[in-house]
């Protein structure tokens, strides 16, 4: 799992301020410079993104856990190898050691930076539902120069919240590491015979992974591709289409789709989607975060 660093700051007096974005001390990366202020390219989801942070926390402390455990336990055999052992092994304990001691430093540094994107989201979210419910109060009320005005800054600030949202739910993406996918092959007892060829296409958001298997003579099953990684996002779930390939002809076997927020964990996760409505074929994959 790699966990890329993306420092923010925030603060907030009143409604009537400079946007986020203005205010950080980097410049947004990259791949997120199409939510550069002006330019909102989709409504923000705070529940989905609540639920992602959540599975994102949780995953992360479980690393933490795993490597604090490691740590004391290489602790405990640097003290006994101290009194008794070769100089040598006990140098490379205590580089182990410092090793691990470096690494949980950044996921505390990491956890810390996800907690102050969700706080910042969360503090927007709040000011733009204010501003709408303020908006939508105005709308009722008799129209006059005054309540225009109000209405025009109301508007103003609600979409400022909206692209600073959806500036910080880039920035959180950032985070959220990588998932490697692993092909363990198609389930389909008597469906599934010799000579028979698949095509088996994976798709998150923009990302795409198409893989051609063939069942051999002896029910093993090869294919032309074994692993794929593939960069998570808050709003897209994995799509998995199946087809079976007939000479020139292909037939879509089915198409399922399946939310990675359980993925978000220090364990492989081994996943089984009936890919037939009756769950006559199911493909069978493995995901490491």
């Amino acid at each position: 799992c790699i966990f890329p660093i993306f420092i923010f700051f925030f603060h907030r007096k009143s409604l009537g301020r400079s946007s986020v974005r203005s205010r950080m001390s980097l410049k947004p990366p990259k791949a997120y410079n199409s939510l550069q202020k002006g330019a909102v390219i989709w409504d923000p989801k705070p529940l989905q993104v609540k639920k992602i942070f959540e599975a994102l926390k949780k995953g992360l402390n479980e690393y933490l856990e795993a490597h604090q455990a490691e740590l004391d336990y290489l602790s405990g055999r640097h003290k006994d190898t101290k009194r008794n052992s070769r100089l040598a092994f006990y140098y490379d304990l205590d580089k182990q050691i410092r090793s691990a001691e470096r690494y949980i430093r950044k996921l505390e540094f990491h956890i810390s930076k996800v907690e102050e994107l969700y706080e910042a989201y969360c503090i927007q979210c709040r000011l733009r539902d204010g501003a709408a419910n303020m908006k939508h109060a105005f709308s009722l009320s008799p129209s006059t120069k005054a309540s225009r005005e109000s209405l025009v800054e109301l508007y103003k600030n609600f979409q400022e919240c909206t692209e600073d949202m959806c500036f910080i739910e880039g920035a959180l993406e950032v985070h959220l590491g990588e998932f490697h996918l692993k092909m363990k092959g198609l389930v389909g007892f008597a469906r599934l015979c010799p000579g028979d060829q698949y095509e088996v296409f994976v798709r998150l958001g923009r990302q795409k992974w198409r893989l051609k298997g063939k069942i051999e003579t002896d029910d093993s099953q090869t294919w032309d591709e074994e692993e794929k990684i593939f960069i998570p996002n808050l709003h897209e779930k994995f799509e998995i289409k199946v087809t079976e390939l007939r000479g020139l002809a292909t037939i879509l076997v089915g198409v399922v789709t399946c939310d990675s927020i359980s993925f978000f964990t220090t364990k492989p996760q081994s996943i089984i989607v009936d890919i037939t409505e009756l769950g006559t074929i199911k493909l069978q994959l493995e995901v490491l975060w």
